[in-house]
């Protein structure tokens, strides 16, 4: 049975059926966090699990180590813009093999580095693979998960960063003496998931039949424009928001987005290379990423907290909690619990915060929300680039001390930036519930002026 679905401006767009067109929403969240864990947790995020090692291994300064996360984080913004593009020409699925490509390519070539030039290289193509897995990703769900489900699909594919982190402790802990070892394990884990996704996610051209036999009106059609959602729905264009100039508020996400990267850099570059150099153990080092990645699993739950709380309250206290962590790693000396306490603190509120960067996004670029995601996420990348070699410079001049305390002041002020007040995420269920009459129009009271809304924005997912 289909049912249909209303917009901001009160035309209707059929929501797809539980049939044909439609892919298991366990099995797409099960093949979307395991591809995201590989692509952020396995192949970007796991060179600061190794900067100790791999600093002693190829003579690399804290700045040059600073140098290489950039390049990495670099990539990514790249990747995600032709990702972005890519996406509605060739479909999620090319998309998305070709994110995990490059992960497993990515990891093997840093297995493989006998110099740091070859390093540099696979750290780069890591970015590349995080940055190119989120647009196709975000139009994979909007396409063919059913709407009602896709709020919950997204957080748990969102929430796969965490998992890669996780995991990547116990590999570095399994193959301590040979850290070669652990990358080559990342590069096979990373072609698994890859493998995997290709199986799940339908092809281009079987999703655009399915479309065509349901009179022009794919599953999630214009949910994810901009993210390769709607090649069939010729009167939602991909970039209405760009087209038309920046939304209202758009600016202040993106600058809230550029801080939010700017202060998590340190941790994620620097993080376990402090935490080593302040007298912590190998193992006790490594549990704090364990944790930290542990953590971030709790950022599935960020959708519900924000919808109760407010996104200013969420990114208000987000903030302050990151700051705390970051000063928290450098206070803790190298003590534990004190660097599990901070550590675990961090990877929660980064993802969170990534989760209310990812509903803002869809807020201020109402009419076109996947855009609006991947404005955020580029934001934050940007952020993370200009920050990482800063942050090691500072370090090599004034000690890790100063450095985090810096990060720590970045996410402090950031916190400033938050939303405009009353701003809440909308669900698929409240939706129709807070529109309201406003001069014989139906509107939603936090859309942006102007914007009109697309159906299925409710539902609109990305990477982080």
């Amino acid at each position: 049975m289909t049912g249909r679905r209303t917009d901001g401006g009160g035309s209707t767009a059929p929501a797809p059926a539980a049939g044909a067109g439609t892919v298991p929403a366990v099995r797409l969240a099960a093949a979307g966090i395991t591809l995201i864990a590989a692509c952020y947790g396995l192949a970007r995020f796991a060179y600061g699990l190794f900067v100790p090692v791999l600093g002693a291994e190829f003579g690399l300064s804290a700045a040059a180590a600073g140098a290489i996360a950039s390049a990495s984080y670099a990539g990514y913004c790249a990747a995600v813009v032709a990702a972005s593009a890519a996406t509605p020409r060739w479909g999620p699925r090319a998309v998305a093999v070709a994110a995990g490509a490059a992960a497993a390519s990515g990891t093997g070539l840093i297995a493989a580095a006998l110099g740091a030039a070859v390093l540099a290289a696979g750290v780069v193509l890591t970015g590349v693979s995080s940055g190119a897995v989120s647009p196709p990703l975000a139009g994979a769900v909007a396409r063919w998960v059913e709407p009602r489900r896709a709020d919950r699909v997204q957080s748990v594919v969102n929430a796969g960063t965490g998992l890669g982190v996780m995991v990547s402790g116990p590999v570095a802990l399994l193959f301590a003496e040979e850290w070669r070892l652990s990358w080559a394990a990342f590069a096979c884990a990373a072609t698994a998931a890859t493998l995997w996704t290709a199986a799940v996610v339908p092809s281009h051209r079987r999703r655009r039949a399915a479309g065509a036999r349901a009179g022009g009106h794919g599953v999630g059609a214009g949910a994810g424009a901009g993210a390769g959602s709607a090649p069939e729905r010729r009167d939602l264009p991909a970039r209405t928001s760009s087209a038309r100039g920046l939304p209202a508020g758009a600016l202040r996400m993106l600058a809230a987005a550029g801080v939010m990267g700017a202060a998590s850099s340190a941790v994620w570059t620097f993080g376990r290379d402090v935490a080593v150099a302040q007298g912590a153990s190998e193992p006790a080092s490594t549990g704090m990423w364990i944790v930290l990645g542990a953590a971030g699993l709790l950022g599935a739950l960020t959708g519900d907290v924000a919808a109760r709380a407010g996104l200013r309250r969420a990114w208000f206290g987000g903030m302050l909690a990151l700051a705390a962590a970051t000063a928290g790693l450098v206070l803790a000396a190298g003590g534990t619990p004190g660097i599990h306490i901070a550590g675990g603190l961090f990877g929660a509120v980064y993802i969170a915060l990534t989760a209310v960067l990812l509903l803002w996004g869809t807020q201020v670029y109402a009419d076109a929300p996947a855009y609006g995601v991947g404005a955020a996420f580029l934001a934050i990348a940007a952020g993370q680039a200009a920050a990482a070699p800063a942050v090691g410079a500072v370090s090599d001049a004034f000690g890790p001390g100063a450095a985090f305390a810096s990060a720590a002041l970045v996410a402090a002020a950031g916190a400033a930036l938050g939303p405009p007040r009353g701003r809440r995420p909308h669900g698929p269920d409240r939706a129709q519930e807070d529109r309201a009459p406003a001069g014989g129009r139906m509107r939603e009271p936090d859309a942006v002026p102007g914007a009109e809304r697309v159906p299925g924005a409710e539902g609109v997912p990305c990477g982080r």
